[in-house]
């Protein structure tokens, strides 16, 4: 088991008529992600609404913030007890099998144009045999086919955008692993999470976007710009494409700045620490 600490701290300068937010900041509650205990302070006095999806363990807050100063701050320790299984003996569903809430996420999506890589999908990996190893060769076919560069693409940038250009950050590699996933009938979904042991050469902490792929049953991780340690991947909020993960939906006129955030490996209840690390075998928090 791992247990991982986090803080996230947001910052906002709001203009006078006010603004409504939206967060999804808050650590999901799933069979193998556990929270053991959280804290949130907002600076203004306002009064905060929660939502937690029962499908998919988004946990939503929102509020309405006056003009001036808004600051958020959010800790979290979260163990992590990872389902594991061996990566050749896991296996793909068929379609007719897939349970109903899984099957969004076989459908092309906003940054996920799944309809316009059928053919780029089933010449690179139509022969594979099916299940994990096939996403495991999608996911370093990514990796080997774009470069990992911050300050390359935007919020209108989709997977065919990273396709042609060869450059991104996370987000855009997995919107990419995720459509072509798709395009070969395999359910993919985007996850926004906070990732233990990326390299520091990549800058201050900062959210991570990754991919969670459904095989036997079971959603399986996958870190498609290969930055991140997939063990130490604490996750937030999960959707089709990064439009329903977004950290912060706001609605007015605010100046932001950079999130400051911490997030680090502590010892468990009986002082046992343990670091995350890179597995060869298939890793899951949620079925």
């Amino acid at each position: 088991m791992i247990r991982i600490a986090i803080s996230i701290q947001l910052s906002y300068d709001i203009d006078a008529l006010g603004s409504d937010f939206i967060f999804n900041i808050h650590a999901a509650m799933t069979p193998q992600q556990t929270l053991i205990s959280e804290q949130l302070d907002v600076s203004q006095d306002v009064a905060i609404a929660m939502h937690a999806d029962a499908l998919n363990h988004n946990r939503i807050m929102r509020f309405s913030a006056n003009a001036g100063a808004l600051q958020v701050n959010y800790q979290a320790t979260v163990d992590l007890q990872h389902h594991t299984a061996d990566a050749d003996q896991v296996q793909e569903t068929r379609v007719a099998d897939l349970p109903w809430h899984v099957l969004p996420y076989l459908y092309p999506s906003r940054y996920c144009q799944s309809d316009q890589l059928h053919d780029i999908a089933n010449q690179a990996f139509g022969s594979f045999s099916h299940g994990y190893l096939r996403v495991q060769a999608i996911r370093d076919w990514v990796l080997s086919c774009v470069t990992f560069h911050s300050n390359t693409s935007n919020e209108h940038t989709t997977a065919l955008d990273t396709l042609t250009s060869g450059v991104g950050v996370c987000r855009d590699f997995s919107h990419l692993m995720i459509a072509l996933c798709r395009a070969l009938n395999i359910p993919a979904r985007f996850v926004t999470g906070i990732d233990y042991g990326s390299d520091p050469a990549l800058g201050p902490t900062d959210f991570h976007a990754y991919v969670e792929v459904h095989l036997d049953g079971r959603w399986y991780i996958f870190d498609a710009s290969g930055v991140a340690v997939p063990m130490g991947l604490l996750r937030l909020s999960t959707g089709r494409d990064a439009s329903d993960t977004a950290i912060a939906t706001i609605f007015g006129s605010v100046r932001g700045s950079a999130p400051i955030m911490s997030v680090q490996a502590v010892a468990d209840a009986f002082g046992v620490l343990e670091i995350p690390k890179h597995v060869t075998y298939a890793i899951s928090t949620d079925v």
